[in-house]
């Protein structure tokens, strides 16, 4: 393959791809339909059917967590594609339309028989509450021949969702997409997407990180799960011996960067009021990637993670309501 093209796309993400359906209820709506207030529960075709139908109007919007780094890698000023599995059905239009909209390149994979698209089911109280049934639905039977290689070939930086790594088909994609970059000449990064996440799949990540990954983002929870380990610092280095790049998220205290050569601790974006924490880890990501594919230094990557999550946090919905290269240094 020729490695020596220049890229087509700053960033090139694979993952769940989901529709968020949110819509605006009293705790009358919670109690009828068995809702947990506040939680995030994973349901069936028929369960999420009946959910969306019972909500009535609705605000659809494109979601997941790789989907959200590449809008923000898009307002940023940069260029972004998605790879993810929608059915032929209307959430999977609203999902392509409204990445396309915002200038993400995507790429689809075949659509399943019967399956439909994935959705995450949001019902906001009027105390703020959130409380998220969500359907996996098509999203998470990505497979290998999903994977669009002349996208991931075209791409500097391919980011990989570990929410999608739950089936034995969706982690072959993922090996599958990483060979595919590294044959361009191109860098393979992670998101270990929650701890929880980490915990069903420890061994497969640690053998991925160190195998496949360039760059590994996470926050602190999440590596101290990885590597089974009480303390920051024993994690630290633990990542410092697996992994090129890693880059830990700590909320209001900032980051910390990890290389072979240096370990940098950037501050948070100052933020007036915090209303919602959702994207907070996806924007990041997305300003961090969008200053390393302009080959910024590790402090100025830091400083545009923080610029990009600061302005998702502070509204409702984790994708940003500004032009984030309007807020550039």
């Amino acid at each position: 393959m020729d490695v020596s093209k220049a890229p087509e796309y700053d960033v090139v993400g694979v993952g769940n791809a989901l529709v968020d359906v949110i819509a605006h209820a009293d705790d009358g709506f919670i109690h009828e339909h068995d809702l947990v207030k506040g939680s995030m529960t994973l349901v069936d075709t028929d369960r999420a059917l009946y959910l969306y139908q019972a909500l009535g109007t609705a605000l659809e919007m494109s979601g997941g967590s790789a989907a959200n780094t590449m809008t923000g890698v898009a307002s940023l000023g940069g260029k972004a594609a998605y790879l993810g599995k929608v059915s032929n059905d209307d959430l999977g239009n609203v999902f392509g339309h409204d990445l396309r909209a915002v200038g993400v390149q995507f790429r689809p994979g075949a659509p399943e028989a019967d399956t439909p698209t994935g959705r995450c089911i949001i019902v906001v109280t009027p105390d703020a509450q959130r409380t998220m049934n969500t359907y996996l639905g098509v999203s998470s039977l990505l497979q290998p021949t999903d994977i669009h290689e002349a996208t991931v070939a075209a791409g500097s930086v391919l980011y990989m969702e570990g929410y999608l790594y739950d089936r034995p088909a969706a982690k072959d994609a993922f090996r599958h997409a990483a060979a595919i970059a590294h044959a361009n000449g191109r860098q393979v990064s992670l998101t270990l997407s929650d701890s929880f996440c980490v915990d069903r799949h420890r061994d497969d990540f640690r053998a991925l990180v160190s195998d496949d990954v360039d760059i590994l983002f996470g926050n602190e929870d999440e590596l101290l799960s990885l590597y089974q380990v009480e303390s920051f610092d024993a994690a630290v280095a633990a990542v410092r011996a697996d992994c090129h790049l890693a880059v830990i998220t700590m909320g209001k205290d900032g980051c910390v960067v990890v290389t072979k050569d240096e370990v940098l601790r950037a501050p948070a974006e100052p933020v007036a009021q915090v209303l919602d924490t959702t994207g907070a880890g996806d924007l990041f990501a997305a300003g961090y990637l969008f200053g390393h594919t302009r080959q910024r230094s590790l402090g100025e990557c830091a400083q545009l993670g923080a610029i990009a999550a600061a302005e998702v946090i502070s509204h409702v919905g984790p994708r940003p309501l500004v032009e984030l290269k309007t807020l550039l240094p």
